[in-house]
């Protein structure tokens, strides 16, 4: 194994605020990069102050997770010296992350052909609602407003009820990954380049097929609820004790197995999948039925002992205190915080957590002594 984790030299700037650029920096972060995150002098990033707060000292839990790994300090890019400073810091590094609305960065002064003036390698990678072009880019862009017009809460929600959109910034957490991951592809080309990255097309890209199904066949998937057009059963299910399962049949050999569970071995009705689904409301409601009779334990024991595909409902309390989350190191505790470890383990260069996000201008005075040596 080596002694460094895979992106070690890496040099990162994170300019953006809140999620989606902060996460796609801290990806970077997580597997070695050296990541400067930079903050308005007069606010700092806004999500210091948003939603839970550790109840010991008031910080930000949010605000620990997203910019762990990462060193702080305060800059005012209006300010000549900060702006002065910002320049050196782009002299060497390898990655600038930002999520300024179109426009912005040009007219601090900052814009891409400036900067790879400066330095022919720098990857730019601007992360915005919707992206840099467009009748749409210069709207503001946040992850519902994606959620809501990329697909997902039109297909979201009960059958014949309204619209729903995810219960959590879905949106956010898939861009960092999608700025992170295009970051790296750019990085591996060797060419100093700009990385348009928008909240848009990022969640529109996970919607599959559905665009091609529409264009070519004239067909909307419709709301089901927890189920899908092309696969039953599949959903959520209450079981005798009041507590639910999420069942999914989505190979053959698994719903044979789902199929032969519920006494149904051998009928033709739910032999494949285009019967499964012509038979819909009569297998999902045999499953319904079936889960109703048993408790949640029982139901996932006889899944579980069939080889079908089967899990709990599970809270965070669960999610806590679950011996494979436990063995997997999937909640780590950094700095007393507990939160998510890394999100992939590799065998020979793994990522490291170091410290979670500091507090404001926590390494100013060594970045604007040092720069990128301290």
């Amino acid at each position: 194994m080596s002694s460094n984790p895979a992106l070690h030299g890496l040099k990162v700037i994170d300019l953006s605020t809140v999620l989606a650029g902060p996460n796609c920096a801290r990806y970077l972060a997580d597997f070695g990069a050296d990541v400067i995150k930079i903050e308005r002098p007069d606010t700092g990033d806004s999500l210091r102050n948003m939603a839970w707060r550790d109840p010991e000292d008031g910080e930000g839990l949010w605000w620990r997770f997203v910019n762990r790994n990462k060193r702080t300090i305060d800059l005012d890019l209006k300010n000549a010296d900060d702006a002065a400073l910002f320049l050196r810091l782009i002299d060497e590094a390898d990655v600038l992350v930002e999520n300024l609305r179109p426009g912005i960065l040009e007219r601090l002064g900052f814009a891409p052909d400036v900067l790879l003036a400066r330095n022919p390698k720098l990857v730019i990678t601007r992360i915005t609602g919707f992206g840099q072009t467009g009748p749409y880019a210069s709207r503001p862009g946040f992850a519902s407003i994606a959620e809501s017009m990329g697909g997902v809460a039109g297909i979201s929600g009960q059958p014949g009820g309204e619209p729903m959109l995810p219960a959590f910034a879905m949106t956010d957490e898939i861009t960092g990954l999608v700025g992170a991951f295009a970051t790296m592809v750019a990085l591996r080309s060797e060419k100093g380049q700009v990385v348009d990255v928008s909240l848009l097309e990022s969640i529109f890209h996970i919607m599959g097929p559905l665009i091609s199904v529409w264009k070519t066949r004239g067909e909307m998937q419709e709301r089901m609820g927890s189920g899908i057009p092309y696969t039953v059963p599949r959903g959520v299910y209450r079981c005798s004790d009041g507590k639910y399962i999420g069942i999914s049949a989505s190979s053959d050999s698994v719903a044979g197995r789902v199929v032969k569970l519920l006494g149904f071995e051998g009928d033709e009705r739910f032999a494949t999948f285009n019967l499964r689904v012509e038979n819909r409301v009569a297998l999902d409601a045999a499953m319904g039925d079936w889960c109703a009779e048993r408790t949640q334990e029982q139901a996932l024991k006889e899944m579980t002992d069939a080889d079908a595909a089967a899990g709990p409902i599970m809270s965070m309390e669960d999610i806590a205190n679950d011996p494979h989350y436990a063995h997997r190191e999937a909640i780590v505790e950094l700095d007393g915080t507990p939160m998510q470890g890394l999100i992939a383990k590799l065998s020979e260069t793994p990522g490291v957590l170091n410290w979670r996000g500091k507090p404001r201008n926590a390494d100013g005075d060594d970045i604007r002594a040092h720069g990128w040596g301290v």
